[in-house]
């Protein structure tokens, strides 16, 4: 399955050649797929001996799922396809929801996207939720004391209230993660550290095509360390923040109250984003170090809510540091933006039920020939 959403257009003789499968046994699996709609004849490939060879595709309406991401600073919901497609998607900016709030999030938003028909029922695989650890208990400023009813919840029944199916729960970086490796650059990478940097920061953790979770679940957590050599002072959870930014920005007279008006800053504007960058990069530069060398991975992405310029603009600064300060040079550069976007952590969460049903773990890297 993951050969054939990999390679679009793959015949069976090539599935036979990347999976080490048999010939009679991939015959069996394509044939099993064709027959529950989850993937498709996309034409005929000619010019070689014997039969055209039928090429095989990924069915977009095979399967479906929804995929919630709860945040400090917004609730978005999404409806994705079996390739990966978001179909539908509602999303609000708001600080710090309630559980109440969510729930009439929810409501609106199932009762609108299935009002739509984006999502046929019969064909929906479950619906995945994306969130930050302790939620309720990490305080940050403006986090009104009402906010530690979240740990007092289980999601799954919140979610339960309003639809009857699989429920998926996961840390909201380790969903981007996950999404980033099923449906993004990780394709083609076979070890790669998520940085996710939302209302907060989180990070997630891939070695040899696997989401790593560590012993105690706690691997990729750069949220957690501290941002300076005092035991007892702030953490880069504490100094890596989307918050200051618009704080930075409000001081050079720019109004920004969300991600989105960052997309929309003019030149002069933007200039104002560099101070931010080299203040997250001075941050993020010793862990992100730490990691290359302990872990040797082929990338570190960089996604979340960020607008791309921006993205881009620190990992050039991070790419510029890691090569220069010590004397390192890679053969390419190591900090990438992520190919899943602002919708990274939702994404992930609507990969959650396709991978309980239908994705491999530690899928090879496979490519054509």
């Amino acid at each position: 399955m993951q050969a054939i959403r990999a390679h679009a257009g793959v015949t069976r003789p090539e599935l036979v050649k990347m999976t080490g499968l048999t010939t009679p046994t991939v015959g069996v699996i394509a044939n099993q797929f064709l027959e529950e709609g989850l993937i498709f004849k996309s034409g005929r490939r000619n010019g070689e001996r014997g039969q055209p060879a039928s090429h095989l595709s990924i069915n977009p309406d095979g399967a479906f799922s929804l995929g919630l991401n709860i945040d400090r600073d917004h609730l978005t919901l999404l409806a994705m396809d079996f390739s990966g497609a978001v179909r539908a998607r509602i999303s609000r900016e708001v600080d710090f929801a309630l559980p109440a709030d969510t729930r009439a999030f929810l409501k609106h938003a199932l009762e609108k996207i299935m009002k739509s028909k984006a999502v046929p029922v019969r064909r929906l695989a479950g619906f995945g939720v994306a969130m930050p650890d302790a939620l309720g208990e990490t305080r940050l400023p403006g986090q009104p004391a009402a906010y530690n009813g979240w740990s007092k919840l289980r999601v799954e029944t919140l979610i339960q209230e309003q639809i009857d199916t699989p429920v998926y729960c996961e840390n909201d970086a380790a969903a981007a993660a996950m999404g980033e490796l099923y449906f993004g650059n990780g394709l083609h990478s076979n070890s790669f550290f998520y940085v996710l940097i939302s209302a907060g920061l989180g990070g997630g953790l891939v070695i040899n095509r696997q989401y790593f979770r560590g012993a105690h679940g706690r691997s990729g957590e750069v949220g957690f360390l501290p941002a300076d050599d005092k035991s007892q002072g702030p953490t880069l959870g504490d100094t890596v923040l989307m918050r200051d930014l618009f704080v930075m920005l409000k001081k050079a007279g720019v109004q920004v109250s969300a991600p989105a008006d960052l997309a929309r800053l003019n030149g002069a504007a933007r200039k104002s984003v560099h101070g931010w960058i080299v203040h997250v990069a001075d941050q993020l530069y010793k862990p992100i170090l730490t990691l290359v060398c302990g872990v040797d991975p082929d990338a570190v992405f960089i996604g979340g809510r960020l607008p791309a310029f921006i993205v881009d603009m620190l990992c050039d600064e991070l790419n510029r540091k890691l090569s220069t300060t010590i004397g390192l040079s890679w053969p390419h550069a190591l900090v990438k933006r992520a190919a899943l976007a602002e919708d990274a952590a939702a994404m992930g969460a609507a990969i959650l039920p396709f991978m309980d049903s239908f994705l491999p773990v530690g899928f090879p890297v496979v490519a054509k020939g």
